[in-house]
């Protein structure tokens, strides 16, 4: 994942070149969305003990710069989720994740009236504050991998409202897992692999 993020650094500076003349007149190289995102969580694991974390909605930000009129690059962002972690329907803890969102982006732009785009890149994600409730620790001794690097696919788009200002409608799936532990030794590994829908607004400058 490291070299897919370095190669697309290595993209984005070769186009970047080019990237001005290609602009259009009336809109910038830049655009922010803010978004209200619906997370839900595939909840698959192997380790037999049916894990699952709690979907909920979450706000979002994301940065885009547009090489190209079709060719876009765009950063997402949140701060730490905490969702509550459960084993076969009981809840056996709690945990933070910060999941940062890198992809390569194709705007369409033949359509009148609205700019559908399609987007595919790399995530990773941070867990922290992982807290087991003490039963379950002291009769497991339960851990997890804190770090989570996984692809992440989109399909979106940009409904013009007014000049530079946009209705924005996102799907994303994002690939997150982590693998778990008791007493130190792997008993398998959780899938998170949520769906992401957004809706919100977007400003181009």
């Amino acid at each position: 994942m490291h070299k897919t993020l370095l190669a697309l650094a290595a993209v984005c500076a070769m186009t970047s070149g080019a990237a001005f003349a290609q602009q259009s007149t009336s809109e910038g190289p830049f655009m922010v969305r803010v978004r209200a995102v619906n997370l839900d969580s595939a909840n698959k694991d192997s380790t037999g003990l049916g894990l699952s974390v709690n979907d909920k909605v979450i706000p979002e930000l994301d940065v885009s710069y547009f090489f190209t009129p079709n060719i876009a690059a765009e950063l997402i962002l949140t701060y730490p989720q905490k969702h509550t972690l459960r084993a076969d329907g009981a809840r056996i803890g709690s945990l933070k994740h910060l999941p940062p969102t890198l992809l390569a982006q194709y705007h369409f732009t033949n359509f009148s009236g609205f700019k559908p785009y399609v987007g595919a890149g790399v995530n990773y994600t941070r867990f922290s504050s992982v807290r087991f409730d003490p039963a379950v620790q002291a009769a497991l001794s339960p851990s997890i991998d804190k770090n989570s690097w996984g692809g992440a696919l989109q399909v979106g788009v940009d409904i013009p409202l007014s000049k530079n200002l946009y209705l924005n409608l996102d799907v994303k799936k994002v690939f997150i897992s982590t693998d778990v532990h008791s007493a130190g030794t792997k008993v398998g590994t959780f899938k998170v692999n949520p769906v992401l829908a957004g809706i919100g607004l977007g400003w181009r400058f």
